[in-house]
């Protein structure tokens, strides 16, 4: 399968730069550039790719706000981009939708990977920062509008079965799916499956927001 992909930065060198290191690899297409955040919502709409990188500064229209769009509107993964290391800008790009978070200076191996691994399902925050910066957010009510979700998904949570539930408990502990099911003593494919059920009962995009999920309607108290 190729993956196909739209790069999006205000800096010309950057957004050319990302998308001749993307298209070299044999499996990964970029299909279109972007210079702002509203070239960037176009061009998805236009080409439904399957990952977009976002820069979070950008004119007219900033990642954050293109984030929100695209996710909104398509099931596109966005990867956001930045040279800003602040957690702020981590917390709006989580709750904005986005499947992971990258330093503009990432190596060029990290940056396919990072390509790879959202389009698989999976976070591109290590567990270790996940858990912190999901912990802190939810204890400072960072984001617009959580308590809503959160309302929401609390009561969401009587669809899942036991499994299910321990399942969630566990990716918001930030495990991976070997170490889940290590804890639940199944087999891989079998969390596959729950992971799959818990993401499609709560309505969620992916493991990221299966995290934020799990602090939120309290199955995870913050800093444990």
């Amino acid at each position: 399968m190729t993956i196909r992909v739209v790069v999006a930065d205000d800096q010309e060198l950057v957004r050319s730069g990302f998308a001749m290191i993307l298209g070299a690899q044999p499996d990964i297409e970029v299909v279109a550039e972007a210079g702002d955040g509203a070239e960037a919502v176009a061009a998805v709409r236009r080409h439904a790719p399957d990952v977009v990188l976002l820069d979070i500064r950008m004119p007219r229209m900033d990642g954050i706000e293109a984030a929100r769009a695209v996710c909104a509107e398509t099931d596109c993964k966005v990867v956001m981009l930045t040279t800003f290391d602040q957690d702020d800008y981590v917390y709006e790009a989580l709750h904005a939708g986005a499947s992971g978070f990258l330093l503009k200076d990432v190596r060029r191996d990290d940056l396919v990977h990072a390509v790879r691994v959202v389009v698989a399902g999976d976070s591109l925050l290590a567990p270790s920062v996940a858990r912190r910066l999901v912990a802190d957010f939810t204890s400072r009510g960072q984001a617009a509008g959580a308590g809503d979700g959160g309302v929401a998904a609390s009561a969401a949570l009587g669809a899942l079965t036991a499994r299910e539930r321990e399942t969630l408990v566990l990716l918001g502990r930030g495990l991976s799916n070997a170490e889940i099911a290590g804890e639940l003593v199944v087999s891989e494919h079998t969390v596959k499956t729950h992971v799959s059920n818990v993401l499609s009962k709560l309505g969620l995009r992916d493991r990221v927001q299966a995290v934020i999920c799990a602090y939120e309607t309290g199955l995870i108290a913050p800093g444990c």
